[in-house]
């Protein structure tokens, strides 16, 4: 274990050049008295270990004291430092060894590689919980990765809203995330950080400007707490339905806060299936019988039958008049 540990401390200060006792103690979780003895080991063993002493000191290499990977392009070097899904690590007690792993990688790169590699770990998040299963075209993906690479200015058309009304951004790119088979570009416009659905955006053009990155801007934690306040605001009723060909076109105006979910599902009467959500039921209730005869409830059974009696109550209603 203690070599594991001594090795990590040579990879550490390979890669940040310089780091206090207290830092590599809380990296490696052991005291400091520990990373002395540690560093007294290493001297032995014959590794250059030198130490600053005083404000802004601390432990590093001397000289060049590196090795380096050779064999690998830099392309290869980048995909290998994507963001990986530590959920999944964590589930299988990997995830550890996983750090382990990328931090060996990142210290024995040479120097020229190691900007690109860390810019592929901080530039692009991996989310694999999706949100659905459908697959998108997004042509324009390759265009904000090379964005991002050269840190510059994205202008773009997007399509915005259930209208797809296109609108025009000029955009600082800070990373691209996948939530399952879907993209998302996260971007900052006016000093506010937002997700733009690299699907819907019919136009991109990289600038000749520097974009503007915040230093403190963390992608894995902006998309999780996006992710959050996104599932907050999700509909609490959700209601399945066959459609019509007939008013497909009409679905998501019909009601103004219904989230329509379209599938790629159909039956033998050219019907497609789509998942609506809502506030709540009566909404769902009302929202069904607006279409009558061109829309079928599917589930929940409750709404079904709420649905019958409320055009039997309709129906009744306009026969005693």
């Amino acid at each position: 274990m203690r070599a594991d540990r001594l090795l990590s401390i040579v990879l550490l200060l390979q890669v940040h050049h310089q780091m206090t006792s207290r830092d590599l103690a809380a990296r490696l979780e052991v005291s400091e008295r520990t990373i002395h003895r540690d560093m007294e080991a290493l001297s032995g063993a014959g590794i250059p270990i030198v130490a600053a002493r005083g404000l802004g000191g601390g432990w590093s290499l001397l000289g060049e004291y590196r090795t380096t990977l050779t064999g690998l392009t830099e392309a290869e070097i980048q995909s290998l430092f994507v963001t990986k899904p530590t959920k999944l690590l964590a589930d299988l007690h990997l995830e550890k060894a996983a750090d382990g792993a990328q931090l060996k990688l990142l210290a024995s790169l040479p120097s020229a590689f190691r900007q690109g590699a860390e810019r592929a770990r901080q530039r692009i998040h991996i989310d694999v919980s999706g949100w659905s299963k459908r697959e998108e075209a997004v042509p324009f993906l390759p265009i904000l990765q090379e964005a991002l690479w050269l840190e510059r200015k994205l202008l773009i058309e997007y399509e915005r809203g259930e209208n797809c009304e296109t609108v025009e951004r000029l955009l600082n790119p800070l990373g691209l995330v996948a939530k399952g088979s879907v993209w998302y570009l996260v971007a900052s416009i006016d000093e506010t950080v937002r997700s733009y659905r690299v699907s819907r955006i019919t136009h991109a053009e990289i600038l000749n400007e520097p974009a503007l990155i915040p230093s403190d801007f963390n992608l894995a934690n902006y998309w999780e707490q996006s992710s959050s306040t996104f599932k907050s605001s999700v509909p609490n009723y959700l209601a399945t339905f066959w459609v019509s060909p007939a008013v497909w076109s009409r679905l998501r105006f019909a009601g103004r806060f219904a989230r329509v979910n379209e599938t790629d599902e159909t039956d033998a009467r050219g019907w497609k299936k789509v998942h609506v959500g809502f506030d709540v039921e009566e909404m769902a209730c009302e929202y069904a019988v607006s279409f009558g005869p061109n829309l079928e409830v599917v589930e929940p059974p409750s709404l079904r039958e709420k649905v019958v009696a409320m055009t039997k109550a309709t129906l009744e209603f306009y026969g005693s008049v």
